[in-house]
Parts: C-alpha cells; sequence; structure tokens
C-alpha cells in the first residue's frame, strides 16, 4: 500500500519532532552540560531545560537577534564544580562572567575555540594548572581576568600574540617563569603575587608588577618606537580629557551597564539594572521585618528575587541631599572596579527620580559585629581560627583597596560592623558609601568627616584628611573588637576603670601583662594565648596616634602571617616607653595631683565668662 501524500507529511513532521527532542539544540547542549559541570543546586538555574529548544529564553544568558548566545553571565553565584569543556561549541560567545565563585579544576583547552570573545572573566575563583596556550586564539579578546585564583606554571607566549588586548589580570595566582616581555606592551595589567621573571631589562620588581603601558619595559628600539607612538596617543588623550574637565557644564561620567550590554570600560563584570518593582517585591514592600541594619546612607533590607535568589538591597536615604547621588555614583564606579574575594561584590542597582538603591549579594552570617554581640539563641560563637580567618581576610581586602586599585580607595569606616561573614565565614569588606577614590596627586581633605566614634583616627578628626593610614587604624581598633568581642566605646567601663575607649582599656591590660583579661569571655579559653598576644600587638601598631608611624596593610599582612612583627613591637615599646618618661616629668612638673588648687571644680569653673 503507498502512502498518501498526507501520511508522508505527517512522517516528515514526526521526525522533525523526534530530532527536536533528543537533541534541542547544540548551544543548549553546551550550556546544560556547563550548569551539571558547575554542580548548580536545585535552586539555581531551574530554567535552564535540557529539552527546550532554544536557551535564549533561559536566565543568565543573551542572544543577538539570530537567537545566537553571545553572553553567559554566572558570577557570584557560589558555584563549586569545574568549568565544562563543551563550551568551547558556542563560538558566538563574547562574554564569559564566572567570576566570584568557587569553581575548581582547570581551564579547559576548548576555550580557545570561542573565536569571538571579547571578555573573558574568571577571577576570584580555585582554578588550578596551567593556562591553556590556546586562549592565544581568541584574536578579538579585549579582557582577561584570572587573577584570584590558583593557576600555576608559566605565562604562555601566545597571549602575545592578541592584538586587541587592553587589560590583562593575573595577579594572586601560582605563575611562575619568565613574563612574556610583550605583555608589557598592554594598556592595563597586573601580574603581582606570583614567582614570575620580569626579565634582566625591566626596572621595576617583579613581585609587585602591575601599571599600564607608561610602565614599559626598555625591550628594544623597534618596541621603544611603538611605545612612543602610544605614548603621544596616550598624551593627548589627557589634554582632551582636561579640556573637557574645563567646560562648563561638563559632569564626570560613570559607566554602568544600563542596557544590558557590555559597557568596556568596565571590564569587571555586568552590573544588573533592577526595576523598582521588582526590589519593592523582593522586600516585600521594604518591610521592617526585612532591614538587616541602617548606616549613615541608609537601611538595608534582606530581599528575595523572583528567581529566589537572596540579596540585600541598600536603600539610600541621602541621594537628594548635597553629595547624596554623587555618594551613589560613586559607590557604584568604585564596587565595579574593585573585585577581590574579600570585597563585597556588588549584583547591581535602581534608580527612579526618588530612590537609588543597591544591590547585593546576601551573606547569610551576616557581621562580625552580629556574631560578636548579637548572637540568637542556638548560633555558635565564632571561634578563635575564625576570628583568625577574619583579621586576615579583611586585612588583605583592605590592601587591595590601598596598593592594587588605581586610584586607590579609601573605605573610611573599618568596623567589625562593616565586614560580612559568607557561608564558609570568610570575611568580606562592606558597605564602601563611605569611600572616597583618591587621586594622590591632589589633597585628601575632605568636608564632611564620615565614620564611627571610636574607629575614627586622631588625625582625621582633628584635621578632616583622610588617608589609607586611617584605614589602618579602624582596621587595628576592629581587630581589639574581635579579640575582645566589645565594642569600641563602651559608656559602661566609665565608672569602673575611667576607660570608655577599647583602645585604652586594651592598652592599659597589655602594659599590666593581663592578657587573659582581654580575650572575650565567651571563647572559655578556647584560644591560643601566643595568636592572641601577636593580634594584639599588631592592632596597637595599627592604631598609633601618629599616622605614618603606623604600617600599610601589606604590611599588616605580612605580620599576621609571621613576618616582621618582632622587630615592629620592639621598636614600638622602645617609642612608648620614652613617652611614658616624658608624660611622667610633665607630671611631677606640674604636680597636678597634689595640687588642691586643679581640683574637678575649680576646672569646670575656669572657664571664660
Amino acid at each position: 500500500m503507498v502512502p498518501s501524500r498526507t501520511q508522508l507529511l505527517f512522517v516528515v513532521i514526526l521526525l522533525a519532532c523526534l530530532r527536536s527532542f533528543v537533541s534541542p539544540n547544540p548551544q543548549g547542549d553546551a550550556l546544560y552540560a556547563l550548569k551539571n559541570s558547575l554542580n548548580a543546586s536545585a535552586n539555581q538555574l531551574k530554567d535552564w531545560n535540557q529539552y527546550q529548544v532554544n536557551p535564549c529564553t533561559w536566565s543568565k544568558i543573551s542572544c543577538d537577534s539570530s537567537n545566537n548566545v553571545i553572553s553567559v553571565s554566572l558570577s557570584s553565584m557560589g558555584f563549586f564544580g569545574v568549568l565544562s569543556p563543551e563550551i568551547g561549541a558556542l563560538t558566538t560567545l563574547t562574554q564569559i562572567l564566572l567570576q566570584g565563585n568557587r569553581i575548581t579544576g582547570g581551564i579547559p583547552k576548548e576555550f580557545g575555540n570561542l573565536t569571538s570573545l571579547t571578555m573573558l572573566n574568571l577571577e576570584s575563583n580555585h582554578l588550578t594548572g596551567e593556562i591553556p596556550p590556546s586562549l592565544g586564539n581568541l584574536k578579538k579578546l579585549q579582557f582577561l581576568f584570572l587573577n584570584q585564583n590558583n593557576l600555576t606554571g608559566a605565562i604562555p607566549e601566545s597571549l602575545s600574540s592578541l592584538p586587541n588586548l587592553s587589560n590583562l589580570q593575573l595577579a594572586s595566582n601560582g605563575l611562575s617563569g619568565q613574563i612574556p616581555e610583550l605583555l608589557f606592551q598592554v594598556s592595563n595589567y597586573n601580574f603581582t603575587g606570583n614567582q614570575l621573571n620580569c626579565g634582566m631589562n625591566f626596572s621595576h620588581p617583579c613581585e609587585s608588577v602591575s601599571g599600564d603601558t607608561s610602565r614599559k619595559p626598555r625591550i628594544g628600539r623597534i618596541l621603544g618606537i611603538v611605545g612612543g607612538f602610544l605614548g603621544l596617543i596616550l598624551f593627548g588623550a589627557v589634554l582632551l580629557f582636561l579640556w573637557k574637565r574645563g567646560q562648563k557644564g561638563y559632569k564626570r561620567e560613570v559607566f554602568v551597564d544600563v542596557a544590558g550590554e557590555v559597557d568596556r570600560r568596565i571590564p569587571f563584570g555586568q552590573l544588573r539594572r533592577f526595576a523598582w518593582r521588582e526590589l519593592q517585591l523582593a522586600t516585600n514592600n521594604f518591610n521592617e521585618k526585612n532591614v538587616l541594619g541602617q548606616g549613615g546612607f541608609g537601611k538595608v533590607y534582606k530581599g528575595v528575587l523572583s528567581d529566589n535568589t537572596k540579596v540585600a538591597v541598600k536603600r539610600l536615604s541621602e541621594f537628594d541631599s548635597p553629595g547624596g547621588d554623587a555618594a551613589f555614583q560613586s559607590e557604584v564606579e568604585m564596587i565595579s572596579v574593585a573585585v577581590h574575594r574579600n570585597l563585597l561584590r556588588l549584583i547591581g542597582f535602581c534608580t527612579t527620580p526618588t530612590e537609588r538603591l543597591l544591590v547585593y549579594p546576601f551573606m547569610q552570617n551576616l557581621s562580625v559585629a552580629c556574631r560578636l554581640r548579637e548572637l540568637k539563641p542556638g548560633q555558635p560563637i565564632l571561634d578563635w581560627s575564625t576570628r583568625k580567618r577574619v583579621a586576615i581576610g579583611t586585612a588583605r581586602g583592605l590592601e587591595y583597596l590601598h596598593e592594587h586599585c588605581n586610584p586607590k580607595i579609601i573605605h573610611r569606616d573599618v568596623k567589625a560592623a562593616n565586614v560580612l561573614l559568607d557561608e564558609d565565614f570568610e570575611a568580606v569588606v562592606g558597605d564602601f558609601g563611605l569611600a572616597k577614590l583618591v587621586d594622590v596627586r591632589r589633597t585628601n581633605v575632605t568636608t564632611q568627616v564620615r565614620g564611627t566614634m571610636g574607629h575614627i583616627a586622631p588625625e582625621y578628626l582633628s584635621t578632616g584628611k583622610s588617608s589609607e593610614r586611617t584605614d589602618v587604624f579602624g582596621y587595628g581598633v576592629m581587630l581589639l573588637e574581635l579579640v575582645t568581642g566589645q565594642r569600641a566605646i563602651d559608656f559602661a567601663r566609665l565608672e569602673e576603670e575611667d576607660d570608655v575607649l577599647l583602645l585604652d582599656h586594651v592598652k592599659k591590660l597589655e602594659r599590666e601583662k593581663r592578657l587573659d583579661a582581654i580575650v572575650d569571655g565567651n571563647l572559655n579559653s578556647d584560644y591560643n594565648i601566643n595568636e592572641v598576644e601577636m593580634v594584639i600587638q599588631v592592632a596597637l601598631l595599627c592604631t598609633q596616634s601618629s599616622p605614618e608611624e603606623r604600617p600599610a596593610m601589606s604590611e599588616v599582612v605580612r605580620m599576621l602571617e609571621g613576618e616582621g612583627l618582632a622587630e615592629r613591637w620592639e621598636e614600638w615599646q622602645h617609642v612608648e616607653v620614652t613617652r611614658k618618661q616624658e608624660y611622667e616629668r610633665l607630671q611631677r612638673r606640674f604636680n597636678w595631683q597634689e595640687d588642691t588648687n586643679y581640683n574637678q571644680d575649680a576646672m569646670e569653673l575656669s572657664g571664660g565668662r
């Protein structure tokens, strides 16, 4: 029996449907393989369905008008799996954003097949192995971020052949060998925190190599000519920038992604622009029951997005006051470029004519201050080993702000309440609303002192001048919070010992060698007294009255790791003895304690009339 035309058509349609069911889409197959390899939980990427033909409808995916996948944005989602080599099939991809996760394993060589790629961001993960030479095939690549991983081996020479590479970040890995000389011609680069050899012609210490083409090595006549040409272009750009700044009505631009397309001027990831209604629903109309905390710039609310992602929404209250809107713009800009595993990452933002909001990942273990002083029944205390990790993690985050950001960033309100704890109780420095970008060529005078009493450095209070050393002071007080569990100012101590300031209280007990009386009683003697002594010594070095005598944060990190503390502490003790002797000399000279003419009542009545 010969089948009819209708029957044949039915069979053709049926086969087509079966073929789509069995193999929905090569792009979908590759993405679903990535989801599985990353060990996505049941609540993550729920709409990534392997039987759905078009992956362009999936969350975190962007496509062009021809339904080609061009962007995968999975930053800071907590993935702890590995990278799937099948992603190499997505040859239309222009950007991959996987930073801020806990991805392990190596970088598949198949990434070299992604010839349309312009941005590859894998920073702040736990990647191991070597950088695959196949990345040299990515001729359109502009931004390559592999910093803050555990990569080893040499930097492939093939990366030197990338004609469009403008930003290369390889800091804080275990890389070794010699840096290919042509990579110093990349506009922005960072090789710090590795064991690399810069070559004989490089004029800077290799362990601290970062910068732009103005710090190029002397590497030959041809490259010198090319570098000179680039320098002329840069000089012209600077002149153009200065000219624009002088024009009437010129306003500083803040480059953020508000249309779903990557703005090349923010290489550290794609910020998401939220709708007001979306955040209103996420926070249950900003219900007071969802308030996580409140600071000088507004309240922070716990929220849950439509995909069940938990977030913290910071609703600014000073945006319409002088400096308020500028503070918002400054925070957006700074957090976009300050990316480190010990710094809180900005997910996105929302602006309306009457509102300014910032969206961060939710830190389920809240702040260090909460864990020290606001424990709920049944919650465990912060043990000593966790407190040590918080101390060094916070130090590393501040070191990055001070010494690896260009221009540097000053936090200006370092305290236990602004250090958050992720799911692994790792320190994450948050609240950059008070931070200030510092141009080292200009004055750092500010018209308004910001911060929290007890944490503010004396020179900042008296002069209004902030610097990275004001952050060091606040960090030192935060170390004392970690050790004691107490607040920086406690008026309950006034009746007992006249030491309202925690710093003065600790100094007194340290001089009396009563270290056990300093330590938080909640630890129940479950700590290492030698480690406690080390942390207290670092704290007192950080809180010296003279900012010039305080260590830089990089030195603080080294001291907490056991390098150089003994020498600094001996020097500090000598200075303290000299100061004490001078104070006692003055006290004997004026004989304050025995002179009844200077009793308290007399002093109160001796003011101007």
